[in-house]
């Protein structure tokens, strides 16, 4: 960490507040805006900071190998259709897979056991063998699956693969460790080893809360899949991903300056040590963003000043080394309210009404679960007047949208819908904190 202090002194000293606030490597873009760029002078406040990283768009022959593992619940609910179209999206990924590319499959019911051990995709007729010896019966030992799909994807682990977990189940775990906050550790264990966890969760019967603190703490993506004749098409947006990776182990530093103070990170997890934020992404993709969203709190001041530095780590996918992007974001200052209000960042603002909106999501779904529907439904129903009043100001598309699936949701909290509106809900919730594209 002393790196990057030294490395922002020396930014700040040496570039002053000129300082292009884009900059671009070789795989990746760093777009890093203030909601407020103009603030009010001599007034304490707190300004968005945005920080949006796209990566640029890759050529066919670049893309990188795949060491993939693929973990099917076969306990007895998936028997029949779920089963067949669980082995029909199996079937297609090895399809598209190429021959230096690593496939690996894993089932489980009442225990794991690999039906594919990690192997180079050339012999096509032979995988697909496996893959159709796959059955249905038993209880659902989740926990165990993953774990066995980890130790597969170590085989042949490297960092110049894109290594994934994608997990489909229809289930609640019921063998080993099986609650939320179990399969988030794992994630997060996962996530450090730099294997990413994708969840597909099948049907209404399986633990939306789990599956997506799996996903969230490996950083991969999570769907709600309901009828098991869809599971094809999301394992074809999912591989389009996997295909798609452009840069991994991605480091975000951002640093306040002169008692800029970071208060909290709005959609993802981070550390927050002083006045530096921490959050790692582990994978980025060709033409999708990703951004973190800070609030700052910002001291009095009247003259233009450096608000905070940003730095990016990231490993180049195709060399394996370490490249650096840095930023500095700057801010001037007036006594006009008019001025300020003019010069606000509409896509800062977008972005940071969409994630407190979802917060509020996530409260609704709490007090749907503990049976207060009218407080869920007032709240929904507020956030959705609060969306569509932001959604006019700052002419937002995007905010218009998340209003109506606000208002949609507050007309299926009754019991009948509940089940599956909650998976949605979750599902919403996921997509937009991950800026996640499918």
């Amino acid at each position: 960490m002393d790196y990057f202090i030294s490395l922002f002194i020396f930014l700040i000293l040496f570039f002053g507040s000129t300082m292009p606030v884009k900059t671009q490597a070789d795989q990746i873009r760093l777009n890093a805006a203030l909601s407020t760029p103009v603030m009010l002078a001599d007034k304490k406040q707190s300004v968005y900071l945005r920080v949006g990283l796209t990566g640029i768009r890759l050529e066919t022959e670049k893309v990188a190998p795949i060491n993939v593992a693929l973990v099917i619940d076969k306990s007895g609910s998936m028997q029949g259709e779920k089963i067949r179209r669980a082995k029909d999206a199996a079937l297609m990924a090895v399809d598209q897979l190429r021959k230096n590319d690593i496939m690996a499959v894993v089932t489980y019911n009442h225990h794991a056991e690999t039906l594919l051990p990690a192997t180079f995709v050339q012999n096509q007729e032979m995988i697909k063998t496996a893959i159709n010896k796959l059955v249905a019966g038993g209880s659902t030992a989740l926990f165990d699956g993953v774990e066995k799909g980890a130790k597969e994807i170590r085989q042949f682990f490297d960092r110049k693969r894109v290594n994934r977990i994608i997990l489909v189940s229809d289930g609640l775990a019921n063998v080993g460790p099986s609650t939320p906050e179990d399969l988030g550790v794992l994630g997060a264990l996962l996530g450090q080893e730099n294997i990413v966890v994708t969840t597909m969760g099948l049907g209404l019967g399986y633990n939306e809360d789990l599956m997506t603190q799996l996903a969230k703490k490996s950083d991969g993506n999570h769907a709600f899949i309901e009828n098991a004749t869809d599971l094809t098409r999301f394992f074809d947006h999912e591989f389009s991903d996997l295909f798609s990776v452009v840069s991994q182990e991605v480091n975000v530093t951002i640093i306040g300056v002169e008692g800029v103070q970071p208060i909290r990170v709005l959609g993802r997890e981070a550390e927050i040590h002083d006045q530096q934020v921490l959050v790692k992404l582990n994978q980025l993709y060709s033409n999708q963003e990703k951004y973190v969203l800070v609030e700052l709190e910002v001291p009095p001041a009247n003259q233009e000043r450096v608000i905070a530095g940003v730095a990016v780590i990231y490993r180049h996918i195709e060399t394996d080394v370490m490249e650096r992007l840095s930023s500095m974001v700057s801010a001037t200052f007036t006594d006009s309210p008019q001025l300020v209000e003019k010069k606000t960042n509409a896509t800062v603002m977008t972005a940071a009404i969409e994630q407190l909106a979802v917060k509020k999501n996530k409260l609704a779904v709490k007090l749907r679960d503990e049976g207060k529907i009218k407080e869920a439904r007032k709240l929904l129903l507020d956030n959705a007047n609060q969306l569509a009043e932001e959604a006019a100001k700052y002419e937002s598309k995007s905010l218009e949208k998340l209003k109506d699936i606000n208002l949609d949701d507050a007309k299926n909290l009754d019991e009948q819908s509940w089940k599956k509106q909650r998976k949605m809900m979750r599902r919403e919730q996921y997509k937009l904190e991950k800026q996640q594209k499918y």
